[in-house]
């Protein structure tokens, strides 16, 4: 059963929601395996950067595939990659190196399907505002992780680690399953016949070069990095902190901390879609600095709650979950509208290579900074490792004031 192109953004977001199950499965065990594994936070961290490290790996392809092919044929490969990744982690993975790989696997196949899922969209809708379609698929993201906190965590409080990545690996399974069976082939696929990828293919230098040249397109790109670096920093590391304040304030949270986080991240999804609607009427470039500067603040003062009443820390993580993520469909529909038509799948595998590559970097830093300030068990430590991933934003922002990209027309 295959429906009509009107149903393609439901079904998209189903997907999506489903292919995202696996990404806090990680974050959710992460005190768990430092425990039984012996990790220090940068390890720890580590892990969780080989997640979007598979990612950078396998995005090039995925979108330089959705170049030449149905992004549907590439989708369906991410979503048993993912399923694999995660039944890795859930059956296989006994220490750090192991545990590397199948998180890195886990990543390639989000590449294939977060990307090519937008993909399919764009190539499928032919009426209406595309961005709003893109704000609500972008906004999911929220939807798909928030999701991910909670099942991980009840999975785990019932079951063990391993389940929670076993069982989960049905989610990016479903996904696979809902574009096979309920999304058309494009009538005329853009390539048949057999697939030859190039090295230029894998990564079109020379198109990346003009894309940069566009300092309205790049700006959103390198807004993007900045922007991903301290939200999947934030994300990864958010159930320790919880964990840490529960033992410094000696008080319990009135929700379970692998709980607490997926609630809080499903304020992430209206804050990116009203984000998008705000912008459409103040200017993408505008709207993304203010974002951007609300969101330092709210990580710093989150940092600095640690002891404080319970009722303030979850409000300012609220605050800071808002606020990262009310640029995040701006920033990636200001890109997808800025974008040269011939250049357009180029653009967004930029996008979204140099987007992850802040999400590498992100967890990774942070398990740094708490390793080399007082670790896990200091406040200090806690505000120099949220420092360390807000500060890049605040960067970001008075670069491209200094550039003049927020003097550019508005769109």
């Amino acid at each position: 059963m295959r429906f009509r192109s009107a149903a393609y953004t439901p079904l998209m977001l189903m997907a999506q929601t489903c292919a995202l199950l696996g990404f806090a499965c990680y974050a959710v065990v992460l005190t768990v395996l430092q425990e039984e594994w012996h990790l220090s936070n940068l390890q720890s961290g580590l892990i969780a950067s080989a997640f979007f490290f598979g990612y950078m790996l396998a995005v090039p392809l995925a979108t330089a595939l959705t170049d030449r092919v149905d992004a549907r044929k590439v989708y369906l490969i991410g979503g048993l990659s993912a399923t694999f990744g995660l039944l890795g982690m859930g059956v296989f993975a006994n220490n750090f190196w192991t545990a590397l790989v199948f998180m890195a696997i886990n990543g390639a196949g989000l590449a294939g399907t977060y990307m090519p899922g937008l993909k399919i969209l764009s190539d499928r809708i032919q009426s209406g505002e595309l961005t709003r379609h893109i704000a609500f698929y972008t906004a999911f993201f929220g939807i798909g992780t928030g999701f991910s906190y909670l099942c991980s965590g009840w999975i785990l409080e019932a079951l063990g680690w391993r389940y929670v990545f076993g069982l989960i690996a049905l989610g990016p399974f479903t996904a696979f399953l809902i574009v096979w069976l309920f999304i058309a082939p494009l009538q005329h696929d853009k390539w048949q016949g057999p697939i030859r990828i190039r090295l230029h293919d894998l990564f079109p230098v020379n198109k990346w070069k003009l894309v940069l040249q566009d300092k309205k397109a790049s700006g959103f790109i390198f807004g993007y990095t900045a922007h991903t670096l301290e939200l999947f920093a934030s994300r990864s590391w958010i159930v320790a902190f919880f964990a840490f304040c529960t033992i410094t304030t000696g008080e319990t949270f009135f929700l379970a901390a692998t709980t607490l986080s997926g609630v809080i991240n499903f304020f992430g999804v209206p804050a990116s879609i009203l984000g998008n609607e705000i912008a459409l009427r103040v200017g993408r470039q505008k709207w993304v600095c203010i974002a951007m500067l609300t969101s330092a603040v709210m990580g710093i003062a989150l940092a600095s709650s640690t002891g404080q009443s319970w009722w303030l820390i979850v409000a300012l993580a609220v605050g800071h979950a808002i606020f990262i993520m009310a640029d995040s469909a701006t920033l990636t529909a200001g890109l997808v509208i800025s974008a040269q038509e011939n250049m357009k799948g180029a653009a967004m595998g930029l996008h979204s290579l140099m987007g992850f590559g802040g999400g590498l970097l992100g967890p990774a830093i942070f398990g740094f900074v708490l390793d080399i300030s007082g670790s896990r068990s200091s406040q200090v430590a806690w505000i120099w490792a949220y420092a360390a991933i807000v500060i890049w934003g605040v960067l970001f922002v008075m670069y491209e004031r200094r550039n003049g990209w927020m003097r550019k027309a508005r769109t």
